[in-house]
């Protein structure tokens, strides 16, 4: 069986958020810290459940909020890091990381309007 490229790549991701939940948890980082946890593992529950859409409206409706979760979490990210709350995590690996996922997602979409 093909792999999935959204699908490998946004659980991954939410792997990554879960460490870096842990370790804002562990610098006193207890607000933003969990509202990046819920939209960061979002996306890939989304895309997830957009894999088994039973139409491509269904499709394209889970697959544009996986994009939204994704812009969500960037978000998150870009006040973490310019918030300055937490010194010495470096946030730019997964804000490069959530826009690539932006970026794939929201082409998805556009093209599964498409279609």
């Amino acid at each position: 069986m093909k792999d999935n490229l959204i699908k490998t790549k946004t659980f991954q991701f939410s792997l990554s958020i879960i460490d870096l939940y842990r370790l804002l948890q562990q610098h006193k980082e207890f607000v933003i810290s969990k509202q990046l946890l819920r939209s960061g593992t979002s996306i890939g529950a989304n895309v997830e459940e957009a894999v088994a859409a039973e139409s491509r409206a269904d499709f394209t409706h889970k697959m544009s909020i996986a994009s939204k979760e994704a812009r969500e979490t960037l978000y998150w990210l870009r006040l973490l890091h310019e918030s300055k709350l937490t010194m010495n995590i470096n946030y730019q690996p997964y804000i490069e990381e959530v826009q690539q996922i932006i970026n794939i997602t929201t082409k998805i979409v556009k093209t599964a309007g498409k279609n």
